[in-house]
């Protein structure tokens, strides 16, 4: 047993010994299935606190011969398997961990070389019949003596295999020259039976230099048929509340909301800290402070901040994915920015329809203290008057919600740009932010009647609320906007879905500032 060939099984062991296991051995019937085949090469990205790292250790004490792991498995998911005792402890793994080679910019120079150093001198003690496998051998070389000499091949298991696109986020040239390791250590070599990496961000896009592009990758944009194996799903969390005598509803309200093909998600580290301190909070800035959030959202893109205002108002922003390179430093769009915090767990990715959104309530505290600074004037004092202008709205007191609506204009003149229709709808979102706690998700430019609404409010499912149905209006009336509500029947299309339905019409003059009219619809008999 060595430390990165044929490691034991210490790490797999502290974790189901752990107050909270959830039995995620599914994942072997996977890699099992991809074992000595095209399909061998893997590259899962998740957020930190994902559990991609326990996730490592199980599949290093399932193949390594450097231990015997039958009992940590005895009755998990996996051991159900057809071919689980085939390849039980029965393969050479070696298993890196790169962040521990890479703990600073110091180290870039020559991390690759002390890889390099310590798994060889690892091979040639445990492998002291291969015959030149000399001191200084290259890695990949000495792999392929063992291979041609013994007909061993081995597993490789790398865990944080992108640190070195963070660590080294400006150094092209280190990056590149790593890219290149890779690919001489991986594309093909008979030695490889299954090469598993994972880390936060997908395989760097590099040109001729992607050719780390014989891994199949599963990432929080496409997860594939790993989607409910990485994080814990909506099932075991509620298995997790009935054992524990904890709210379920309660964990939907703050850690529910990433949605993989289908699969409701949830960050492993968040639901183990309730249950392990009884509080229901945000722990994201255990592992992650807001510093990180900010430095991306107060990129000076276009559109960047109003993109973020109306994610914080509860509406997804529509983001084209495809054009991201996979680092942390080569944006040119706002698009750019999104997609990297999908990958960092700030933004939730909806696949169907392609667009972002703040995914739940604990990342919601992390947006909320990112954008407590200069540059953001305004924003949150803004936001804590949303419960008063709500309340205001359901009183029909229109002269209240005018006023609102005017210091929210003013304390956030400087972000938005007050000069057309679309800063107004981030005004209404900003406004309206309270609305979360009893509304859907609101629907922009929802089609009713003979036309669309501007937004449209719906209540939770037992949430005793009215609908809203606003229209906004830009150097024109709210009586107008009132009456176009009215003209084209925008209520209609939810009158069989809902209670009372509110009719808002809230305009903005350059002269006369702000003015808001509220009616009561009355539904057609």
């Amino acid at each position: 047993m060595g430390l990165y060939v044929n490691p034991g099984n210490f790490a797999f062991r502290e974790a189901i010994n752990s107050a909270v296991y959830v039995d995620k051995t599914a994942l072997i019937s996977y890699t099992n299935s991809v074992l000595n085949t095209k399909q061998k090469y893997v590259c899962v990205s998740r957020p930190r606190r994902f559990g991609k790292s326990m996730a490592a250790d199980m599949l290093t004490a399932y193949y390594s011969h450097g231990c015997s792991s039958a009992a940590l498995f005895s009755g998990r998911k996996a051991e159900r398997e057809k071919d689980f005792a085939t390849h039980l402890n029965q393969h050479n793994v070696i298993r890196l961990d790169i962040q521990q080679f890479l703990e600073s910019e110091c180290d870039l120079e020559t991390f690759i070389a002390e890889i390099e150093k310590t798994v060889t001198e690892e091979l040639q003690e445990m492998f002291p019949e291969c015959r030149g496998l000399e001191p200084g051998i290259r890695l990949k070389t000495a792999l392929n003596k063992i291979f041609i000499q013994t007909g061993n091949g081995f597993v490789f298991v790398i865990d944080e295999w992108d640190c070195a696109f963070r660590v080294a986020k400006n150094r092209q040239d280190i990056q590149k020259i790593y890219l290149d390791f890779l690919r001489g250590l991986f594309k093909g070599q008979d030695y490889v039976e299954l090469a598993y990496m994972t880390g936060i961000l997908p395989i760097k896009k590099y040109g001729e230099h992607s050719a780390v592009n014989i891994f199949d990758e599963f990432s929080m944009i496409d997860p594939a048929e790993l989607a409910g194996l990485f994080g814990f799903t909506e099932e075991e969390v509620h298995e997790l509340c009935d054992q524990k005598g904890i709210d379920f509803s309660e964990f939907q309200k703050w850690y529910d909301g990433y949605v993989l093909n289908g699969i409701h998600v949830y960050n492993p580290k968040s639901v183990v800290d309730v249950i392990r301190h009884k509080k229901f909070k945000s722990y994201w800035t255990g592992t992650e402070t807001y510093e990180a959030l900010k430095i991306y959202i107060d990129l000076n893109f276009d559109g960047l901040k109003e993109a973020v205002i109306s994610m914080l108002g509860n509406v997804p922003h529509k983001v084209n994915t495809r054009k991201f390179q996979n680092d942390m430093t080569s944006f040119k769009t706002k698009d750019d920015v999104l997609t990297l915090l999908v990958h960092l767990g700030y933004l939730a990715y909806d696949e169907t329809d392609g667009t972002v959104m703040i995914p739940n309530q604990e990342i919601a505290h992390e947006f909320l203290n990112a954008v407590e600074e200069p540059g953001w004037d305004g924003l949150i004092q803004s936001l804590k008057r949303s419960e008063n202008l709500l309340i205001n709205t359901w009183a029909l007191n229109e002269n209240a919600v005018a006023e609102e609506m005017q210091a929210i204009h003013n304390e956030t003149a400087s972000i938005l740009k007050y000069n057309d229709e679309n800063s107004i709808t981030c005004t209404i979102l900003m406004a309206y932010y309270s609305a979360k706690k009893y509304y859907l998700n609101p629907v922009l430019e929802m089609p009713s009647g003979k036309g669309f609404a501007d937004v449209v409010y719906l209540p939770k499912r037992n949430i005793n609320r009215p609908a809203l149905v606003v229209e906004l209006k830009w150097n024109n009336s709210a009586k107008g906007a009132i009456a176009q509500i009215r003209e084209r029947q925008y209520a209609s299309w939810i009158e069989n879905y809902t209670g009372d339905i509110l009719l808002v019409g809230i305009s903005y003059d350059e002269k006369k500032g702000h003015q808001c009219v509220i009616e009561k619809h009355k539904k057609m008999i």
